[in-house]
């Protein structure tokens, strides 16, 4: 299985906690760790913009990623949130093989 790391902003805790048992619990990512205190600058509506958030880090399999998407997009409140899935090309293969592990028997 391929594997990836999925990069999330979010605009508080509250949304990061509810994104990370959603996508964990649901097994679209085998594990998620939250990244408080980011403070991003980019363009929105013409415009440039300051904003706080937090960064989620998710890993999860390739069978996972249409689902994944799918789901943190239904429950995310921007209008347009970041979803940036970087795929895992080497790692420590008892790691790569927990993640494929603990994505088996996900929900539909």
């Amino acid at each position: 299985m391929k594997c990836f790391v999925v990069l999330v902003t979010t605009p508080n805790k509250r949304t990061s906690l509810r994104i990370m048992k959603h996508v964990v619990d649901g097994k679209w990512a085998a594990c998620a760790n939250r990244v408080p205190g980011l403070e991003s600058r980019y363009w929105w509506k013409n415009r440039v913009e300051t904003a706080r958030e937090e960064l989620l880090i998710l890993k999860t399999g390739s069978r996972q990623m249409n689902s994944l998407q799918r789901e943190i997009r239904r429950i995310h409140p921007y209008s347009v949130c970041e979803i940036v899935a970087l795929p895992i090309s080497r790692g420590n293969p008892p790691y790569l093989r927990w993640i494929a592990a603990s994505l088996k028997g996900k929900r539909a």
